[in-house]
Parts: C-alpha cells; sequence; structure tokens
C-alpha cells in the first residue's frame, strides 16, 4: 500500500493536513495521522511507533515545532536519531515548523481571512512579522492578537488548510514540508512503478 504516515505534535497539525492534503497528493496515496499530546510525548513515542509501524513500504514524514529553542537542527538531529533507532532512517523525513504552525498561517493571511470570515487581514501582509513568518517569536500569540483573540487552533486549522497557498514561500519551513509531502509521494509511486 502507498501510504504516507504523518507523525505530529497536536492535533491542530493534523486538522490542517488533513484539510490540506487532497489537494497536494495523487488520489492512490494513503495518508494516516498520528498526532501526540505535544512535543515531549512525540518524543517519547516517536522511535516504537515508526518501528511497530505494520506496512514495510510506508513513508514517515515528523513534523514538530522549533518552539523557543534557539536551534532547530538539534531537534532534527534528536528527531532523526529515534528514526534511526527504529530502523527507518531511509523511509523518514523531519521537518521543524519554525517556530509554530501557526507561522504557515502568518505566511498566508489571504487565507486566513477568509478561513475565518474576518476582513482586512491582508493588508498586514507586507509587514515585518509576516513577510518572513519564520522569524516571529510566538506566532499563536500573534495570530491570536491579529484575529483579535477569534482564532481556534484545531477548527481554524482545518478551516486554514483548505485555503492556504501550497505554492506560498513566505514561510520557508511550510515551503519545505510541502516539498516533502512531494518527495515521500514521489518515492512511493516510483517505487509501486519498480
Amino acid at each position: 500500500m502507498k501510504e504516507i504516515v504523518f507523525l505530529l505534535e497536536e492535533e491542530s497539525a493534523k486538522a490542517f493536513l488533513e484539510s490540506l492534503l487532497p489537494r497536494l497528493l495523487d488520489n492512490t496515496v494513503t495518508t494516516r495521522f498520528i498526532a501526540f499530546e505535544g512535543k515531549q510525548d512525540l518524543e517519547k513515542k516517536l522511535t516504537k511507533k515508526i518501528r511497530g509501524y505494520i506496512n514495510p513500504h510506508a513513508r514517515f514524514i515528523v513534523l514538530r515545532d522549533q518552539d523557543s529553542n534557539p536551534d532547530c537542527r538539534v531537534i532534527k538531529a534528536d528527531l532523526l536519531q529515534k528514526c534511526a533507532d527504529a530502523g527507518k532512517l531511509q523511509q523518514t523525513l523531519v521537518r521543524i515548523a519554525c517556530k509554530e504552525l501557526e507561522s504557515f498561517y502568518l505566511a498566508d493571511l489571504a487565507a486566513v481571512e477568509v478561513a475565518l470570515n474576518l476582513n482586512g487581514l491582508v493588508k498586514h501582509q507586507n509587514k515585518s512579522n509576516y513577510r518572513n513568518p519564520d522569524n516571529c517569536q510566538n506566532p499563536s500569540k500573534e495570530l491570536s492578537k491579529l484575529t483579535k483573540n477569534n482564532y481556534q487552533k484545531v477548527s481554524h486549522s482545518r478551516q486554514i488548510g483548505l485555503k492556504v497557498d501550497i505554492n506560498n514561500t513566505r514561510s520557508c519551513s511550510f515551503a519545505n514540508l510541502i516539498r516533502s509531502i512531494k518527495k515521500s509521494e514521489t518515492a512511493l509511486l516510483l517505487a509501486a512503478c519498480s
């Protein structure tokens, strides 16, 4: 079975990807989502979840927030080691959302405006925090402030996933995630042909 398994820090990432991926992936690729209860839970259970996964042909994408950690390379290296410990390093890609998943949303305020049925958000897109949202220190707080506390993490993540521009490059970490998903899909499709 052609399958990409997403191992995610939290439910909001699952909601976002569930609504985003149908616009991105071939319909012959199955997706599964394993949402953990925060980054500590993800890090504690990641090796066991990947090692025990039944489909030997599955590809894995791990997505975790950088949060306040100053070096995302350290986080990534630690997660890659856990994947290596599971014996699945070659089948796994690790991506870090700089600083949080909400950075992806700040990169596309037009999508947020439509998804949350708000007016006037797009006019802020050229402000420094939104031109390069990966540098924003607290994207979830910034998004809450921008939306006048209307942003609801899980339900609005699902709505934003339906609207977000998959070609948007304002958030490098979002663009890297999209490339990783496409790379995993290509690997699965090529393996099915051989």
